[in-house]
């Protein structure tokens, strides 16, 4: 089992952290701390795998935690979990040691997929001895950030669709699919078809572009993060 400790101080959204949390196979809460301070000296006396750390705490910035825990050589996992939307502070959040950043409020469902990527994470390096080659390793890392690769459809292909993306994300002001075609080296049917393969997953937007007489141009632009 992967314990966790709580850290919030609000009681109702820590109570149901603790509740979400005790829901999920592989799971269980081993205490619930509402003060940075608090969650210090709990860890000094309990060790845990897992801390869902909130970064508004009464008596401390919650990365004062994150940054207690790494100085003083502890290797508990940290989750930052916030409404907090400062990239500075994702960025921050992640040079303190957290290893996801999970946004307030969200639902069950999404702290889930965040608990079982860190489970997976967790099994792809809980072995010991080196890893086997860095495919071991781009597996688990992948497993933490939910970028787990999917097969594409068939006939379709990796390079290709890097080709894609490539041509697409160099032109930010978006393209329609002759253009991308051309900068890809690919025919406008494949272009396309491409394309409509990345709207359909989010990473790509489409735009209609009037201008001439006729039906409007499609307009593909890669979406914003």
């Amino acid at each position: 089992m992967i314990s966790v400790l709580v850290v919030e101080d609000d009681p109702v959204a820590g109570e149901a952290h603790e509740r979400y949390v005790e829901r999920i196979a592989g799971f269980e809460v081993a205490g619930r701390a509402r003060t940075g301070g608090e969650a210090l000296h709990f860890l000094e006396r309990t060790p845990v795998d897992l801390v869902l750390l909130d970064l508004h705490l009464p008596d401390m910035d919650g990365l004062q935690v994150a940054r207690g825990l790494r100085a003083a050589g502890s290797e508990t996992d940290v989750i930052v979990v916030t409404s907090v939307r400062d990239l500075q502070v994702v960025r921050a959040s992640v040079s303190s040691g957290a290893v996801q950043y999970l946004l307030k409020p969200f639902t069950f469902a999404a702290m889930r997929e965040k608990l079982e990527q860190y489970a997976k994470f967790r099994a792809g390096l809980g072995g010991e001895g080196d890893a086997r080659g860095q495919g071991e390793i781009d597996l688990a890392l992948a497993a933490l950030r939910g970028t787990e690769r999917t097969p594409l459809p068939k006939g379709m292909a990796e390079e290709t669709l890097s080709e894609v993306v490539a041509s697409l994300r160099a032109r930010p002001e978006g393209a329609p699919a002759g253009v991308v075609s051309e900068a890809a080296g690919v025919s406008r049917v494949t272009a396309r078809r491409y394309l409509e393969h990345l709207v359909e997953h989010g990473m790509v937007v489409r735009r209609p572009q009037y201008g001439g007489v006729g039906r409007p141009e499609m307009l593909y632009l890669w979406a914003p993060a």
